[in-house]
């Protein structure tokens, strides 16, 4: 059943038309769904394109932001999902679109929507406490494994991105955490700058701030390559001088969350394409490629059969976690 789902989100992002004429254009407001509380992370990521697109005049009519964040996301799905046939209504998330049904018996599923694009990936990294004795990645991942059991892993949620990735540090290394779940990155890294956890797997925005002031170190990122470089955040280090957690020793390449844009169901194709071309030019912005830089993220355009691609890879890579964890819903 799972293995059919995805398949079929990934065929339905495949099958989009990419040059079909530009028939829909948008006639009344349009409705920013965002499936997180004010200033999180997908919230900044919509305001973003709202403001992209205002100020450059990509669309004629007005923007209105709403913030659906109960439910880890569950609740803006669920709003986006009632607005079946109105592409007047674009849902702004994350992976959580196809993979938070795997672990909650929800009122909305991923064929209820009509994918558009992913505009960016968040990075994770290691983080500790600014005064712990690690010096890097390898050295923390000892420590956890003789001690299994004892240390702290904070994270966003629970059965979420960041305890996924502690489960998949946990299985590629043999070092056992208890996971605390918070109700966001902040509070996440909060908590690790007073030294109550002993680690958290925050992507960069999150911890920034902690970091600056030295209350929070990162080890490691999960990425294929180094952060790109920036000035300096503390002690004379900035983003590009974090080691990749392979570099580091771990056994786990690479771990990205998408951010992700949809449409409800039954929506006009040339509606998919009109917004897939102003996105497209939301991504080639100087203002994009600003707010990228600034968050550490990665910027990545994807549409059609790339979005496709990465969603059926990600999505099995998950699963793979939540079936070992036990934690899919039957």
């Amino acid at each position: 059943m799972a293995m059919f789902r995805t398949a079929a989100l990934a065929a339905a992002i495949a099958i989009v038309p990419g040059a079909a004429a530009l028939a829909w254009q948008p006639t009344k407001p349009i409705e920013f769904v965002v499936t997180s509380g004010p200033g999180g992370g997908t919230d900044n990521f919509a305001r973003i394109v709202q403001s992209i697109i205002q100020k450059n005049k990509l669309v004629d009519q007005p923007i209105v932001v709403v913030n659906k964040g109960g439910g880890s996301g569950a609740e803006g799905y669920v709003h986006g999902k009632a607005g079946k046939g109105d592409p007047h209504k674009v849902i702004f998330g994350t992976n959580n679109a196809y993979l938070l049904p795997y672990v909650a018996k929800l009122a909305f599923k991923p064929a209820d929507f009509t994918p558009v694009a992913s505009m960016a990936l968040d990075e994770f990294l290691i983080w500790v406490n600014g005064e712990a004795p690690y010096a890097d990645a390898k050295a923390y991942i000892e420590a956890a494994k003789a001690k299994p059991g004892t240390l702290k892993m904070g994270g966003s949620q629970s059965k979420d991105t960041d305890q996924t990735l502690t489960a998949m540090i946990q299985e590629a290394t043999g070092a056992k955490w208890i996971y605390v779940p918070f109700q966001g990155g902040g509070m996440a890294a909060t908590q690790l700058a007073g030294a109550h956890i002993d680690s958290n797997t925050n992507n960069p925005n999150e911890n920034v701030g902690q970091w600056k002031a030295g209350q929070v170190k990162p080890l490691c990122v999960f990425s294929p390559t180094r952060l790109a470089k920036s000035e300096p955040v503390h002690g004379g280090k900035g983003w590009g001088d974090i080691p990749t957690c392979k570099e580091a020793g771990l056994p786990l390449e690479a771990f990205q969350m998408p951010r992700t844009v949809w449409l409800p169901a039954d929506v006009p194709a040339d509606a998919v394409k009109f917004y897939e071309d102003v996105l497209e030019k939301v991504s080639q912005s100087d203002e994009w490629k600003e707010f990228i830089a600034r968050t550490a993220q990665t910027g990545r355009f994807m549409k059609g059969k790339e979005f496709a691609e990465f969603v059926a890879r990600d999505d099995a890579a998950n699963r793979k976690v939540f079936e070992a964890e036990g934690w899919v819903v039957k």
